[in-house]
């Protein structure tokens, strides 16, 4: 028997579980064969400070700290650009303040990203401490601090039934049994079919469709340098990567938990969006997938024990947000399982826990 066990190996779980091997043992289960195989492995891969609710930019500043300095840090320059159409100048500030961008000239925001259309983009706004993560390389030092602890990180470890005992908690995976004192639960899209296995009662996770397409460097450009480039109301954003342009619709269709792929015609009409704002087409699509962003119905974070069944940990709902939230919500995450005192504030706390859906 172990002190933990873990069901899921995205960012969420991963993070949670090193942090929890400074209170015993750690047993991760994740269904794939590798750890971050869904949302964790098609994220955009950015850490912006200013986004997301209250309890989420909460969790952004405390984890920043970590992100720029632990094992060598995790962050690149690479900046964030907000752009608009002339009739949507209220949206535009709108997002200026909530994201905490200021407003730069067009010659500047052209000076950045070249083929920024001057006839459709009126307005820009830029915020410069955007910055790019290093997340396949956090996955793994996570793990390694697992590892190093004593802890098991088991792959292809699909979850068929979950069990209460005088214990703790029995999970079947894979054909094989384990056992802990406690169970945190992590599954991502899946953390409520989780939950009914346990006979706990699920929170409403909605998981929503995320795509993604790759694209040719457009025009030729050397995008290295670019910034992310946003549409107002996120109806789009477009991201260097490795020498491509990745470009997403920004869509949020709800979705049952699968292994998500894009739908082609929102797809479609979310290039459409990104080709009203640019001057050069979209002429070939290299590549395309899908993931799933899984929200509470409050949109924020649900972080600690089941306020029903104490030994029942949530560690859910990450949303667009499990990155740059996780070195701080997985502290939260062990603070309150192992009895220390959090850093975080009692009321961010309360905004995140599960009982405020009892």
């Amino acid at each position: 028997m172990t002190d933990f066990i873990v069901i899921g190996g995205g960012i969420a779980g991963i993070s949670a579980a090193a942090r929890l091997s400074d209170h015993g043992t750690v047993t991760v289960l994740e269904m794939e064969e590798a750890l971050g195989y869904h949302a964790s492995g098609r994220s955009a891969a950015m850490f912006e400070e200013n986004y997301g609710n209250t309890s989420t930019v909460a969790l952004n500043r405390a984890s920043a700290d970590y992100h720029h300095n632990a094992n060598g840090g995790y962050l690149t320059p690479r900046g964030l650009l907000l752009v608009a159409g002339s009739h949507q100048a209220q949206e535009f500030a709108d997002d200026l303040a909530t994201l905490n961008l200021h407003q730069i000239s067009m010659d500047e925001a052209i000076s950045r990203v070249p083929i920024l259309n001057p006839d459709t983009v009126a307005l820009a706004g830029l915020h410069q401490d955007a910055q790019d993560l290093d997340t396949d390389r956090m996955i793994q030092d996570f793990a390694k601090v697992v590892r190093a602890g004593g802890g098991q990180v088991i792959t292809k470890a699909t979850v068929s039934s979950i069990a209460k005992t005088d214990h703790g908690w029995q999970v079947t995976a894979g054909g094989t049994d384990y056992e802990a004192k406690q169970l945190v639960n992590a599954a991502g899209a899946w953390v409520d079919q989780i939950a009914a296995l346990a006979n706990v009662a699920p929170i409403g996770i909605n998981p929503l469709r995320r795509s993604m397409a790759r694209l040719p460097a457009p025009g030729g450009h050397d995008v290295t340098g670019w910034p992310m480039v946003m549409g107002v109301g996120e109806a789009w954003y477009a991201k260097p990567d490795a020498g491509k342009l990745l470009v997403s619709p920004a869509d949020a269709d709800p979705v049952a938990p699968h292994d998500a792929y894009t739908d082609d015609m929102v797809l479609a009409e979310g290039l459409a969006r990104y080709e009203d704002m640019v001057t050069e087409p979209v002429t070939r699509v290299e590549s395309n997938w899908a993931g799933l962003r899984s929200f509470a119905p409050d949109k924020a974070l649900v972080l600690g024990p089941d306020p029903d069944q104490p030994s029942f940990i949530w560690c859910a709902a990450q949303g667009g947000y499990g990155f740059q939230t996780a070195p701080a919500a997985s502290r939260l995450l062990a603070d309150l399982v192992g009895g220390c005192t959090p850093e975080i504030e009692p009321e961010i706390i309360r905004q995140l826990s599960p009982a405020r859906f009892h």
